[in-house]
């Protein structure tokens, strides 16, 4: 019997004695006034009988116990504990206007993570750590696992090369733990607990060593100290970046806990584990994955996002996918599993480019061209094309020189496709669309209709309008 059970029964018990010991004494009393036969010794026995009855201490009363809260939100708002020492603050209510100015971003970005959050929330309770932490990925990548920034960030917590290899997270040409949902996240976490303990139990401190590294932010405090100013976060000489950083997820929280006064919509996420990690000890390739099992081909690899070539090569011998198919892709038979595994050629080729040198030329931009146009032709990603040219946008201009890497030089055909340009349509969205059917309908890849709308969210919403260039 469980200690909640034990301490009912008691209860129960405690109550049912003192009703049938109110009813013996009622019965006695009534009886020596209808007789007057008690002797002395008996009136002695029943007055002290009643006073130790009026002194008794009252029954256990056993609480209801409170319902698990149904909406993942809710569940992080109960667990909100950076708010309680801050007052009134200038750099937050900025950044709390930004959020109830620009409704969609959190809207779009709630979307996007409610197959993580679950996952998030639970790791952080574990540890014993402030839930608004579970915003973190909202404000360094909007819940995005393929975000990849200038300073070479990648995954939905932003970690760069050397700093994710620190907290073990491999990073090869077919896998990138950075990008992995369960590996990053408890990697961020083992990461923030460190910051945390070496700024003396201080979050606000401890957040922002984590977006400007820990020495940024030693230095800052050394200084104020060498001047008699005060150390704390709010009065640091930190970068502009780490200045609003710190507001940036505050606010954040604050929309979070009254989404409604913003005029947020923030669509319930249900309080249970949206996947399961499937072990597998074979190659297999997600496009095959997802069609056996019958899950959008999108999800599964926004599960999965670290196998950079969509097929379980050099990364944990696990498959993150959609509860509901778990047990479908725990029981493969050996029939099964070959044919989930990827093609021989597409594994070669693959392999091939892995390993080929990456052959440096350039690339002069003509008149009509764009990123897009450009990378498709070169067989190169628009990132790389950015990170290769420290390009912060999307904007070239015609005659300047693009360092290009890998990839392939374009045909003649494939220059007058950059050159020209691209025709576009508007889609509108209907029941039952996602992204991969839609790019699957126009011949188009999924990454570049995510790029081309990037405030889609990953659920569609019927009656939403997707920007699709044709020609691809």
């Amino acid at each position: 019997m469980s200690s909640r059970s034990r301490r009912t029964a008691h209860s129960v018990a405690l109550r049912r004695l003192a009703q049938i010991s109110a009813l013996a004494l009622a019965a006695t009393l009534v009886g020596c006034q209808s007789t007057r036969q008690l002797d002395d010794a008996e009136s002695v026995r029943a007055h002290n009988y009643q006073a130790r009855l009026k002194h008794k201490p009252a029954p256990l009363v056993v609480k209801p116990v409170e319902q698990a809260p149904q909406d993942v939100w809710e569940r992080m708002r109960l667990g909100f504990a950076l708010q309680d020492s801050i007052d009134v603050n200038p750099r937050i209510e900025q950044q709390r206007l930004w959020f109830a100015s620009n409704p969609s971003f959190l809207e779009n970005a709630g979307e996007r993570g409610s197959l993580y959050l679950h996952y998030i929330v639970e790791r952080l309770e574990e540890r014993d750590m402030p839930l608004e932490l579970a915003l973190l990925p909202a404000i360094e990548s909007a819940y995005n696992p393929m975000a990849y920034s200038r300073a070479h960030a990648a995954g939905m917590w932003q970690f760069i090369p050397s700093t994710g290899r620190h907290f073990n997270l491999r990073q090869t040409n077919f896998y990138d733990g950075r990008r992995d949902i369960t590996a990053s996240t408890n990697a961020a976490l083992d990461y923030l607990t460190r910051l945390h303990d070496m700024f003396n139990g201080d979050w606000l401190l401890a957040l922002a060593a984590y977006n400007a590294g820990e020495g940024t932010v030693s230095r800052a405090i050394e200084r104020n100290e060498r001047l008699g100013l005060p150390t704390d976060y709010w009065n640091l000489p930190l970068p502009q970046e780490t200045r609003d950083y710190v507001p940036k997820l505050l606010a954040l929280s604050q929309v979070v806990s009254t989404p409604e006064a913003y005029g947020v919509n923030l669509n319930p996420i249900a309080n249970e584990p949206y996947f399961e990690a499937v072990a597998i000890n074979e190659r297999l390739d997600l496009s095959r994955v997802a069609a056996f099992a019958n899950i959008d081909e999108d999800e599964l690899i926004q599960l999965n996002p670290a196998f950079k070539k969509r097929m379980t090569v050099d990364g944990p011998k696990q498959l993150l996918v959609p509860t509901a198919k778990a047990q479908l892709l725990t029981d493969l038979k050996p029939e099964q599993i070959v044919s989930l595994q990827p093609n021989k050629a597409v594994f070669d080729r693959a392999l091939a480019e892995a390993k080929a040198p990456a052959t440096a030329r350039s690339y002069r931009v003509k008149r009509g061209d764009n990123l897009s146009a450009i990378a498709k032709a070169n067989r190169v990603s628009v990132k790389d094309i950015q990170r290769w040219n420290k390009l912060s946008g999307n904007r070239v201009k015609a005659g300047q020189v693009l360092a290009l890497r890998g990839g392939s030089a374009p045909s003649a055909a494939g220059n007058r496709v950059a050159a020209s340009g691209k025709r576009s349509t508007q889609y509108k969205v209907r029941k039952g669309d996602s992204l991969y059917l839609v790019a699957k309908r126009f011949n188009v890849e999924m990454q570049h209709l995510k790029r081309w709308n990037p405030r889609s969210g990953h659920a569609l919403k019927p009656g939403q309008t997707l920007t699709v260039y044709l020609g691809h």
